[in-house]
């Protein structure tokens, strides 16, 4: 089918029953806001989230009327103050609750711990709104086996490619064009003195810590790159990435008349959200439109890739495939929570994806065949980063 239509259609007037994964966080919380300020329109089934917030879990339970929860920690807690709730714990709880039967399955799970979850909900039948761009950055060619259909994107820019592959068929399609922000540090030319706070101050975007960091350093971008190959098989060599530093312009498909079409709309991830969960039909109100009244400029400008090397070694592992892209991913992983933690400078965290990838890479799988192997490979490219990293 040429068309990008591939994903089902549900009655207006139905009541979608959701479950979100990762609902302490980011996503997990604007998610909630935006079924919040829809009632009769969602039915939330089920929640999951890690242990460092179980007090909101708690909250998030009792607003929503959820039967059901499950949390990575100890669930003695939730037990106690939810005892007409079913609490699953444990590392395997999210991929329990993505097997939920339900409509949709909102993953906002930052990391590749998200990818269990994603493949769970996909052999169970359900769709997935994916905000967990790890899921196929460490294991596209399994979660491609699994749902290729079923998954509808999260990520800005990818919400954006979706909704512009809409005006015209795949085969026409010459290229995407991803835009970035460029980060805190877009017009710096010496990082070598970057500090975790300065790191963490995004010009436009409120997000997550790490997903932050990832912008900062660019990593974000190339794990995007990845992220559209898979979502939308389109090759690497038509998958180019701009800076955009007011982040209006999310991401922009080139036709081969010539013709592009870019998505606008203000840096406030409830857009997305919000359409993947209520697709096909929009959510009125998501988000502040563009106010049209006022003045607009809007600027672009290519990316320095010897400053910022993270893209260009993305696409380099997304080429060669396989394990690769896992490697990439996990070392990135441990060398941005040293950066956190303050035991390695700013450009170090590349230089450590790097180091590891060129360790690795030769030894790398050149396929994938359940998730065991994805772990496995993770768990020898976090091995390795942590041995590069100074004692």
């Amino acid at each position: 089918m040429d068309s990008f239509y591939l994903r089902p259609i549900w009655e207006d007037n139905h009541v979608r029953d959701i479950v979100i994964l990762g609902s302490t966080g980011s996503i997990g919380v604007q998610a909630l806001e935006v079924i919040a300020a829809n009632p009769g329109r969602f039915r939330v089934v089920g929640l999951a989230a890690g242990e460092k917030n179980l007090a909101r879990l708690a909250e998030q339970v009792r607003k929503f009327d959820v039967p059901i929860v499950g949390t990575t920690g100890d669930g003695r807690s939730l037990r106690d103050a939810l005892p007409h709730v079913d609490v699953i714990d444990g590392a395997d709880s999210a991929k329990q609750i993505a097997s939920l039967p339900c409509e949709i399955v909102l993953n906002g799970i930052t990391g590749s711990i998200g990818l269990g979850p994603t493949l769970a909900a996909l052999q169970s039948g359900n769709t997935v709104a994916l905000a967990n761009k790890e899921s196929l950055v460490a294991g596209g060619d399994l979660v491609m086996k699994f749902g290729k259909d079923r998954i509808i994107p999260v990520d800005s820019e990818h919400s954006a490619l979706y909704q512009a592959m809409q005006s015209g068929r795949r085969s026409d399609v010459a290229k995407f064009v991803l835009t970035a922000s460029g980060g805190p540090f877009r017009e710096r030319s010496d990082l070598s003195t970057v500090t975790i706070q300065e790191a963490l101050a995004h010009p436009t975007w409120s997000m997550g810590q790490v997903v932050t960091i990832n912008s900062a350093t660019l990593v974000n971008k190339g794990l995007e790159i990845i992220e559209a190959h898979y979502l939308f098989d389109m090759p690497y060599s038509k998958i180019d990435a701009v800076i955009h530093p007011q982040s209006v312009i999310h991401s922009m498909v080139e036709f081969i008349d010539g013709s592009t079409i870019a998505q606008a709309s203000p840096p406030n991830m409830k857009g997305p959200i919000a359409y993947a969960i209520g697709y096909p039909k929009r959510i009125a109100d998501s988000m502040p439109a563009i106010d049209w009244s006022k003045a607009q400029q809007w600027s672009f400008e290519p990316i320095d890739e010897q400053r910022f090397p993270s893209i260009e070694l993305a696409r380099r592992c997304g080429a060669i495939g396989g394990g690769l892209t896992a490697i990439y991913n996990a070392a990135n992983e441990v060398a941005v929570q040293a950066f956190i933690e303050g035991h390695i400078p700013f450009p170090a965290i590349v230089d450590t994806i790097e180091n590891v990838v060129t360790k690795l890479g030769s030894s790398a799988p050149s396929s994938l065949r359940d998730l065991s192997d994805v772990t496995a490979i993770e768990e020898d490219a976090r091995r390795v980063a942590r041995e590069l990293l100074p004692a």
